[in-house]
């Protein structure tokens, strides 16, 4: 039987797409006959001056055996995973350290230009470059995050697209009168561009929001400012099954992250046959949301999410099923099997 671990930062009380990601990894390597296991070590991204020291704790790390049983791979997944050392390192990015690089001078970004800072972002750049080249091969879960490999490494990578966490149990039960998000509440998922639009539809649409996050408190404050109580709602945390069904009951998801990596909520709406409203900038969803095709795409801003949302309230029943139904085609073929024997081809 051969052996694989995975390698993944974990930010300790936190849990995100990444972590559900790196478990159900696991579970299906194993579902396959793999032995594997996760190398967890914690990660703290701030402040700016501790970055390259927590990321070198991976570099220290002796993971070529265990115990006496030889280790036949590692798969490291986020920054600063892959600076693990192993004669076989096979990659599949979920994302780097994107303050480093895309976010970098935008006001998602703690680093200030002195040159400290600037000092930081090379040295990540350098691990990455020098680390990721060690790779025998290097996946990413989008091309998005291919693009930015490419761009700012000079590496390629793989798109390898990551199914969501409940595959199999997606379903269209109807087209309901409400928008629907689910995942973290953080800023870079913009969800206040969203709750400024409620404010200005004008064919009844609602919009309800499911998880927890950072932002939580803030949204709310933003709701009642806005005096959309009536039309906005925080779920919080739901159940699997509730989740299914929100999903099998919305009109349609809206997902308008800033530049996303990948982003399960499209995943999740086109295998419940819904389409989905983004934006021009959104990044890994734009991977399958073509306009009037899968979806509707909006200019990042509350008037043009506003109107995408009154156009999609307009269209009749049987059109909503063709998007749903175009919106499938594009990610019915994304499968744990195919990740699995990528990763792990030639083991």
């Amino acid at each position: 039987m051969k052996t694989v671990l995975v390698c993944a930062a974990q930010a300790p009380f936190i849990t995100g797409g990444a972590e559900i990601l790196v478990s159900e990894l696991r579970a299906n390597l194993e579902r396959r006959g793999f032995r594997a296991d996760v190398a967890s070590v914690p990660f703290k991204w701030y402040p700016v001056s501790e970055i390259v020291r927590q990321a070198l704790a991976w570099r220290l790390l002796d993971v070529t055996e265990s115990n006496g049983t030889p280790v036949d791979l590692v798969i490291p997944t986020k920054f600063p995973t892959f600076l693990v050392r192993h004669p076989r390192k096979v990659a599949w990015l979920f994302h780097q350290h994107r303050e480093a690089y895309d976010l970098y001078g935008t006001a998602y970004c703690s680093f200030t230009d002195s040159a400290e800072d600037r000092q930081v972002r090379e040295a990540i750049e350098a691990m990455d470059t020098a680390s990721l080249s060690e790779c025998r091969e290097i996946f990413t879960i989008s091309r998005n995050v291919a693009q930015r490999l490419s761009r700012y490494n000079g590496l390629h990578g793989t798109p390898l697209y990551p199914p969501p966490h409940h595959l199999g149990r997606y379903r269209r039960d109807g087209y309901g009168d409400y928008l629907f998000y689910a995942g973290r509440l953080d800023r870079l998922k913009r969800l206040d561009l969203a709750i400024d639009a409620m404010k200005r539809v004008r064919r009844g649409a609602r919009l309800k929001i499911a998880g927890s996050g950072p932002l939580e408190g803030e949204l709310r404050k933003q709701i009642v400012g806005l005096g959309v109580e009536d039309r906005v709602e925080l779920l919080g945390f739901v159940a699997p099954e509730d989740l299914v069904s929100l999903y099998a009951g919305c009109r349609a998801a809206y997902y308008a992250p800033l530049n996303e990596d990948y982003g399960y909520v499209t995943v999740e709406s086109f295998l419940s046959r819904k389409p989905v409203v983004t934006t021009t900038d959104a990044g890994g969803p734009l991977e399958f949301v073509s306009a009037g095709e899968t979806g509707l795409v909006a200019e990042p801003g509350p008037e043009a999410i506003a109107a995408a949302i009154d156009e999609l309230w307009a269209l009749p029943e049987a059109r909503l099923r063709e998007m749903g139904e175009a919106g499938l085609l594009r990610v019915r073929d994304i499968n744990w099997d195919r990740v699995i024997d990528e990763l792990t081809e030639g083991l």
